[in-house]
């Protein structure tokens, strides 16, 4: 099945929408969360994965921002795009809790969003954090 039909993929695509809506704005997460649904019209989603990765980097925000910032020490968190953002959140979440998904999908998924959602540069950048993070995973802990 290519990347752009994985219910996995979409899932993270519905998970960075609802991420996204509450960086900017106050509400409540499901509402935000049934919107993505609707405009990305995702239907073969792995829904599960949506909550468990909107609910745990909601819950361990501030740990992962600490743990992106400590990472991409060139870039303030005020400096870093909010998508680019979003997706390192979803990401470093998914490194430290999800533990069945190889930490080489979870860097390729979070690229891929990068390409299609970020800037030029956002896969680079992502990467490289990423690539970071990974290099000191022994370490981290949420």
């Amino acid at each position: 099945m290519g990347l752009k039909s994985d219910p996995r993929h979409q899932a993270r695509k519905i998970a960075l929408a609802t991420i996204f809506c509450w960086v900017f704005q106050e509400g409540d997460n499901k509402d935000f969360e049934l919107l993505s649904k609707e405009l990305l019209e995702c239907g073969q989603a792995d829904f599960k994965l949506v909550e468990i990765i909107t609910e745990g980097v909601e819950t361990n925000n501030s740990k992962i921002d600490k743990i992106i910032q400590d990472n991409a020490t060139d870039w303030p968190l005020e400096k870093v795009s909010k998508i680019d953002l979003v997706i390192l959140r979803i990401a470093v979440f998914e490194l430290l809790k999800l533990g069945d998904i190889p930490m080489k999908v979870v860097v390729d998924e979070a690229v891929e969003l990068a390409k299609e959602f970020g800037s030029d540069s956002s896969s680079k950048f992502v990467n490289g954090v990423l690539g970071s993070i990974v290099d000191n995973l022994e370490n981290l802990s949420l």
